[in-house]
């Protein structure tokens, strides 16, 4: 199963060369995961992700140049690989005919008032695991060689 989540393209995403800066990118990711993480998660289970989450690493491969427009892209979410201390989420930022980015984030369930890496949840796990993928891989690291 995928995530959907539609994101709107602002004027300010821009760059001097008129299309979405690549740091905006990684907004538009952070976006759906807070939609995936957040708001969807504790519709399914109250207490997911309430203690905290944290971001390890980002890989984001650019394939299309994005320019401003007022339609949305979509940006499709699902797990690459959930452990028990971490998840790896995969991402495409597109529309119906292009694919302008592939990523990939591994997030560590965080126990904010300890500052510390903590397991993930039962409940978390329950909400994961119909998300799973992991024939699909993206981007594909260099590191797996």
């Amino acid at each position: 199963m995928r995530h959907h989540y539609s994101c709107p393209l602002r004027w300010s995403d821009m760059d001097a060369f008129g299309h979405v800066n690549n740091v905006v990118f990684l907004r538009y990711l952070e976006e759906a995961r807070v939609d995936f993480m957040f708001r969807l998660a504790r519709e399914a289970a109250p207490d997911a992700f309430t203690s905290g989450a944290v971001v390890a690493r980002h890989e984001i491969d650019y394939l299309r140049p994005l320019v401003h427009r007022h339609e949305p892209v979509e940006v499709e979410t699902w797990l690459t690989k959930i452990s028990t201390a971490s998840i790896t989420v995969g991402y495409e930022i597109k529309d119906a005919t292009t694919v302008y980015a592939r990523a990939a984030t591994v997030v560590v369930p965080y126990d904010l008032d300890l500052g510390r890496p903590r397991r993930l949840s039962e409940a978390e796990r329950t909400f994961l695991e119909p998300y799973l993928d992991d024939t699909c891989h993206v981007p594909a690291s260099p590191h797996a060689r």
